[in-house]
Formats: C-alpha cells, sequence, structure tokens
C-alpha cells in the first residue's frame, strides 16, 4: 500500500457512510431484494425490464433489428426499471437478476418461462433463438463471441471506472481520472485498429458484437457520454 494517501483504510471495511456520489442511494454492500413488488407483464412472450442505458440499449437495439427482419415472433413489452428509485432490488425483479441490474429478459414462450440476465447473455440467447447476426461457422462465431467478451470486460473502466471518477464521484481526484482515461484510450485504439482492417468488428458481417460495443464507445464519440468528448479527445 502506497505511503503517501490521505485516507487510511480500516483494518476491516464497514458500510457506514452513503457512497457512490450521484448513485449513492442505490448502492449497497449486499444482494437480494428491499421491498416487495410484482413485475408487470405484457401480452408478449417476451418480456424486456430495462432502462435507456448502454447495457440496455443493446438489447434494444437487438429486438428491433430481429423486428426488422421481419421476425414476428422477437416482438416484445418493455418495461421501465428506474433504478435511482431502486426498482431492481424489488422481489420480482430480483427474481428474475439476482444481481439487480438491468436488462434483463423474461421468454414465456418456454415452459417455465426463461429467465436470461447480463446484457453480453441476452444478446448471445436471442441471436441463438432466432438464428440472427450471430456467424455460423465455428472460426467466425469464436471471433463474435470474443468482440463480445471483450466489450464486456472492457466497459466496466469506461463506465465504473472513468465514468464515475470523471462525471459522478463527489469530487474530481487526479489519479483515477488519469488511470482510466489512459485505459479508455487504449481501449479506442484497440476498435481503431480492427475496424482500419473490417466494415464490422468480427469482420464482413454485422453481429451482436456491433450492437454491444456500440451504445459504450459508438455514443462516447459521437454524442459525448460523461460530456468528455474533448477531455479524452475523441
Amino acid at each position: 500500500m502506497s505511503e503517501n494517501t490521505t485516507y487510511t483504510p480500516p483494518r476491516v471495511w464497514t458500510w457506514d457512510t452513503e457512497s457512490g456520489g450521484k448513485f449513492a442511494n442505490i448502492n449497497r454492500p449486499v444482494a437480494g431484494a428491499t421491498h416487495d413488488k410484482e413485475l408487470p407483464v405484457g401480452k408478449h412472450p417476451l418480456q424486456l425490464y430495462s432502462l435507456a442505458t448502454p447495457n440496455g440499449v443493446k438489447v434494444t437495439v437487438m429486438l428491433e433489428e430481429l423486428l426488422a427482419l421481419g421476425i414476428h415472433e422477437a416482438e416484445y413489452d418493455a418495461h421501465l426499471v428506474n433504478i435511482g428509485e431502486g426498482d431492481q432490488f424489488s422481489s420480482g425483479f430480483v427474481a428474475i437478476n439476482p444481481n439487480s441490474k438491468i436488462p434483463a429478459l423474461l421468454d414465456t414462450s418456454t415452459k417455465p418461462a426463461t429467465r436470461v440476465f447480463e446484457s453480453g447473455a441476452i444478446l448471445v440467447y436471442l441471436a441463438e433463438k432466432f438464428g440472427a447476426f450471430y456467424p455460423e461457422g465455428p472460426a467466425e462465431r469464436a471471433e463474435c463471441l470474443s468482440w463480445l467478451f471483450w466489450q464486456m470486460g472492457s466497459t466496466p473502466f469506461l463506465g465504473g471506472g472513468f465514468g464515475h471518477f470523471y462525471a459522478y464521484a463527489p469530487e474530481k481526484f487526479e489519479y483515477p481520472i488519469n488511470r482510466y482515461a489512459m485505459e479508455v484510450k487504449r481501449q479506442l485504439d484497440v476498435l481503431d485498429r480492427n475496424l482500419a482492417s473490417r466494415p464490422y468488428l468480427a469482420g464482413d458481417h454485422y453481429t451482436i458484437a456491433d450492437m454491444a460495443t456500440w451504445p459504450w464507445y459508438g455514443i462516447l464519440v459521437t454524442s459525448g457520454i460523461y460530456d468528455a468528448r474533448e477531455f479524452l479527445d475523441v
């Protein structure tokens, strides 16, 4: 541990104050439901419980792309989960996603209904269910999954790392902002180098890897998520 510190950690950490800046009211060190509330269920087989965050947008893009292909079985009901109000900690939502994060999907066309949580898992589930946006060949599928898992593993550094300390933390600290800005710049360079030789992340065809990556990195570049375009020089 560095000797140059303005904070000395206790021997055992305890949760005695809210932490998390803008999202402090929904952060807690335990899982499980905080209140009883059933989830709404619509008329279509697919029930999506989500919010328009980058992770939530991934699944909406996939469902809309499936519908654009004329796959009517992909019709869905979308239900808003207000994470600022703690909807993700309701008993109904926790039953679908024990991790209390959006998005979550319930496929009622199966008996019993199939729950799917984690945005990447939902994309794979839908791609396999409907046979779309997912390469058939082993090598091509491996490339698609490699980039999908790259996105899933990389964006916590963009969101929970850079985004938190740059945009949401109670105050700005130079070290974590510089540390995560460097990593985000490196990730953008990975994407630039890959896309310099191919139209899509996994090759010549549009796949779930692109759907997963665009809501984070595409929006970062085009719309300035976290209001950081100038700072990151993208």
